[in-house]
Formats: C-alpha cells, structure tokens, sequence
C-alpha cells in the first residue's frame, strides 16, 4: 500500500488520522449522551404519570442510572434557569450546547487542527 510522505509543510499523515479519530471518538460520546438525555427525560414523564411501576427493581435501576448521569449536567443549568413552574427545559438546553460543541467541532476546530 502505498503511502504518501508528509512535507515539511504539511502536518504527518499519522496526526491527521489520529486527530479525525479523535474527533469521531469525541462525537460518538456526545452521540450517546445526546440519547441518554433523551432516554431520561422520556423516563421522568413515565415514571411522573405512573406509566412504569416504580417499586419494579429493574425500572428503579434504570431510573437511578439515568438519573446519576445526567443530573450533575443538568443541575448548573436549572440553577441558572427561571423558576417555569413543573416545566424543566435544561434537557432542551444541554442538547442545544451538544448540538453547537459537535457543529463548533466539526466545523471550526478540525479544519484549524488539520
């Protein structure tokens, strides 16, 4: 296989790839979280409207996991947040800053990197 030889210009071809893969890396775990806030907002309605049994000991784990992941997040968010009674929209407003760090990344960051 061959493989071009980087210039004394041009950054190593073993630095860009290792950048993209990290980039990537660094975009499927905010992929994942995206799904985790998702999954843990979809939970909260469930469990609020008594659609899941709580006292189920596999409901209770799932519940208690999502909860431990994304509360330390959303917390600084709804303490910066208004008071809008029963309604939370810092799961809105962490995807949104997801949404602009995975587009800064891609758009901005990656093209200065390489």
């Amino acid at each position: 296989m061959f493989l071009p030889e980087a210039t004394a210009t041009s950054r190593p071809i073993v630095t860009e790839a290792f950048m993209i893969a990290l980039f990537r890396t660094i975009d499927l775990a905010l992929d994942i979280y995206t799904w985790i806030i998702i999954a843990s907002a979809i939970f909260s309605w469930l469990y609020a409207f008594n659609v899941v049994n709580s006292s189920n000991r596999f409901v209770a784990s799932v519940g208690e996991f999502l909860y431990k992941v994304t509360e330390p997040v959303l917390r600084p968010i709804r303490n910066l947040l208004p008071n809008l009674g029963g309604i939370d929209i810092s799961p809105i407003i962490l995807l949104l800053i997801i949404f602009f760090i995975r587009q800064f990344m891609w758009t901005t960051l990656l093209p200065i990197l390489l």
